[in-house]
């Protein structure tokens, strides 16, 4: 990832709520979460969760899909690890007692496991 597309991306998850969408939608893994649902669950306006949503998805973090009536926001988790990878790269000048803790988090926190968190 080059710094300009980082940038963006952090810019995007740099507010409260839209941290919160985000985190939320990680939590729901790749089915993603309904407009309405999120916006419930998160105790925000619609609008004000649309306008959050597409900060987001212009910085290439959430997608969108129709599902009948409702719209289906999901991250792109390929661009998460992107960012993350962006943001470890040459990490700490291979100082393996700060390195090691946060790959540990890393592998932890892998998206590719069949199990997904619940919301």
């Amino acid at each position: 990832m080059e710094s300009k597309p980082a940038v963006l991306a952090l810019s995007a998850l740099a507010h409260d709520g839209r941290l919160a969408a985000f985190r939320l939608l990680v939590k729901a893994g790749r089915d993603g979460l309904a407009a309405g649902d999120l916006a419930r669950r998160l105790g925000v306006l619609p609008n004000t969760l649309s306008a959050s949503l597409g900060i987001l998805s212009h910085a290439g973090l959430v997608e969108s899909r129709r599902a009948g009536k409702s719209v289906i926001y999901s991250v792109r988790y390929g661009a998460m690890t992107a960012l993350l990878q962006f943001l470890m790269e040459d990490c700490c000048a291979g100082s393996s007692d700060i390195c090691a803790p946060l790959a540990d988090i890393a592998s932890a926190a892998r998206c590719d496991k069949k199990d997904v968190i619940d919301a």
